[in-house]
C-alpha cells in the first residue's frame, strides 16, 4: 500500500495522514469548498475538491471518492470516523472497484449497524444482553406487553440509529404510548426507519467499551476498556482508560466477550464493542461501532500501539505483530472533546471565527486537532475542534494534567466545551470514580458554572492586587 485517500476531514484526517506518513505511505486528501484552506488539505501529498461545504455534497458522495481514488491511483481508503465510515454500500463499493477499504468488510457493516441483527449474531456467544425484545416492533400493544413482561423503567430504542434519536426512557405504564409515538416519529425522520426495540432500562448505568483489533488470520485482541459515562444528549464528551471500576477478573471477562463479539460476525480491522453497566458491576451487551472511534487515544497512550499502523497493516493483509499476553496497561489517559458548543446555552453550536486558538503543549498532553488560529468554523459539521488528552501515571496525576492543560488552552472567537471540562475534572463523583452516565442531569447547570466562573475570576482579581500591593511595598533605594 503506497498510497491512501482520507475520506474525512479536520483532525481525525490529519490523525490518519500522519501515521500514513510515518509508514511511507503517501496520502490524498478530499475537502468541500468550505475546508479549502484546512489543515489536513495543505498536511497531504495530493488533495482535490470534491463538492460544496454541505456534507450531501461533499463528504457524503462515495461514489465521487472513489472516482477521485482510481484517477490518482489510490490503493486503500481510509474512512476516519462519521461520514461514510459505517456505510456498508460504500465499503462494498470500494471492494468492487479494486480498492481496500481500510476497515471491516460490508458483512461486518451491515451486521453491526443494526442493532437487532447484532443481538441476533451474537446470541449463541453467551454474551449477556439487557432483557427485553429481540425484534423491531412499531405496535403499541405489542409495546405494553413486553414492558410489563420485563418491568419498568424500559428504554425505547430506534432499531437503526445511533446518537440518542428515537431513544426514550419510559418510568411509567401511562406514558409508554405517547413516548412510543414520539420515538417511532424521531426515528423515522432521522433514518427512515421507524421501527424500535423496548428494553429494560438500566438505572445507574455506565457506558463501558472495548477496543478490539482483528486480522485476516483469525487473530482477535482487546486493548482493553474506555469508560465514557460522561455525555451530553447521549453523546460522549469525557472518556478516559482504564475504568476507575473494573477490577482485573471483571476486564478480562469483558475483554473476552468484546473478542466474541468480533468474531460473531468475522469482523477485521478496528472495531469497538460498548457495554452498559449497572451499579451491581453487571455489563451488557449494547451494539459494536465498525470503526476507529473518537475517543482511541486513550488506548494507544495506556497500551503503547499505534491503532492507526495496525489498521493499515491488517488492512494490507498482514498479521498483528502482538499477542494478547503481550499487552499490558501502562498508566491512565483521559480525553476531553473540545467541541465549539457554549455549555451555557444548552451546549449549542457556536460559530464564529477563531481569533485565537493556542494549543498547551507539555510532557503529558496530546492535542489531536484539526484547526488553525483564524479560520472560521463551518456550520455545515461536527462542531469538534480538537481532542484535549493527557497522560499520567496515575488517575490522579492525569486529571491534573488535564486541568493545567485546559488553562493553557485559549480560545477566543467562540464557545467551547473547556470549561465544562474543567467542571467534570474539579467535581468530587468524577474524582471519586463515583458516576454514571447521569453525570450532566445529576451535577451540572449552567448557573453553577457561571458561578465557578466568577469565583474564580474574582480570586484572580484579588491575587493580582495583592501582588501590585506586595510590589508598592518594594523599597526603591536612590541611584548614586
Amino acid at each position: 500500500m503506497k498510497k491512501i485517500l482520507i475520506a474525512n476531514r479536520g483532525e481525525i484526517a490529519l490523525r490518519v495522514m500522519k501515521t500514513a506518513k510515518k509508514m511511507g505511505i503517501s496520502t490524498v486528501a478530499v475537502f468541500s469548498e468550505a475546508d479549502r484552506n484546512a489543515p489536513h488539505v495543505r498536511f497531504a501529498d495530493e488533495a482535490v475538491c470534491i463538492g460544496e461545504a454541505p456534507s450531501n455534497k461533499s463528504y457524503l458522495l462515495g461514489d465521487k471518492i472513489i472516482e477521485v481514488a482510481l484517477k490518482l491511483n489510490v490503493d486503500g481508503i481510509h474512512p476516519g470516523y462519521g461520514f461514510l465510515s459505517e456505510n456498508a454500500d460504500f465499503a462494498e463499493a470500494v471492494e468492487k472497484k479494486g480498492l481496500t477499504f481500510i476497515g471491516p468488510k460490508s458483512k461486518a457493516i451491515r451486521i453491526m449497524g443494526s442493532k437487532l441483527a447484532a443481538k441476533e449474531a451474537v446470541k449463541a456467544y453467551n454474551i449477556p444482553m439487557v432483557p427485553g425484545i429481540d425484534e423491531a416492533i412499531t405496535d403499541v400493544a405489542k409495546a405494553h406487553e413486553i414492558a410489563n413482561e420485563i418491568g419498568y423503567p424500559v428504554l425505547i430504542k430506534a432499531s437503526a440509529g445511533g446518537g440518542g434519536k428515537g431513544m426514550r426512557i419510559v418510568e411509567k405504564e401511562e406514558d409508554l404510548e405517547s413516548q412510543m409515538k414520539r420515538a417511532i416519529s424521531e426515528a423515522t425522520s432521522a433514518f427512515g426507519d421507524g421501527s424500535v426495540f423496548v428494553e429494560k432500562y438500566v438505572t445507574s448505568p455506565r457506558h463501558i467499551e472495548i477496543q478490539v483489533m482483528a486480522d485476516t488470520h483469525g487473530n482477535v485482541l482487546h486493548f482493553f476498556e474506555r469508560e465514557c459515562s460522561i455525555q451530553r444528549r447521549h453523546q460522549k464528551v469525557v472518556e478516559e482508560a482504564p475504568s476507575s471500576v473494573l477490577t482485573p477478573e471483571l476486564r478480562q471477562e469483558m475483554g473476552i466477550a468484546a473478542t466474541k463479539v468480533a468474531e460473531a460476525c468475522d469482523y477485521v480491522g478496528a472495531g469497538t464493542v460498548e457495554f452498559l453497566m449497572d451499579a451491581d458491576l453487571n455489563f451488557y451487551f449494547l451494539e459494536m461501532n465498525t470503526r476507529l472511534q473518537v475517543e482511541h487515544p486513550v488506548t494507544e497512550l495506556i497500551s503503547g500501539v499505534d491503532l492507526v499502523e495496525l489498521q493499515i497493516k491488517v488492512a494490507r493483509g498482514e498479521e498483528l505483530p502482538l499477542k494478547q499476553e503481550d499487552l499490558k496497561i501502562h498508566g491512565h489517559a483521559m480525553e476531553l472533546r473540545v467541541y465549539a458548543e457554549d455549555p451555557l446555552n444548552d451546549f449549542l453550536p457556536s460559530v464564529g471565527n477563531l481569533e485565537v486558538y493556542k494549543l498547551p503543549v507539555g510532557e503529558g498532553i496530546r492535542v489531536d486537532n484539526g484547526f488553525e488560529e483564524g479560520m472560521d468554523i463551518p456550520i455545515y459539521y461536527d462542531p469538534m475542534l480538537s481532542k484535549l488528552i493527557t497522560y499520567g501515571e496515575t488517575r490522579e496525576e492525569t486529571i491534573e494534567l488535564i486541568l493545567d492543560a485546559i488553562q493553557n488552552y485559549k480560545v477566543k472567537g467562540v464557545q467551547t466545551t473547556l470549561p465544562f471540562g474543567t467542571f467534570v475534572f474539579k467535581h468530587d463523583a468524577f474524582r471519586s470514580g463515583n458516576f454514571d452516565t447521569h453525570f450532566v442531569k445529576n451535577y451540572y447547570s449552567p448557573e453553577i458554572l457561571e458561578q465557578e466562573n466568577k469565583d474564580e475570576a474574582e480570586i484572580a482579581a484579588m491575587v493580582a492586587l495583592y501582588q501590585y500591593l506586595e510590589d508598592q511595598k518594594t523599597v526603591k533605594l536612590p541611584s548614586n
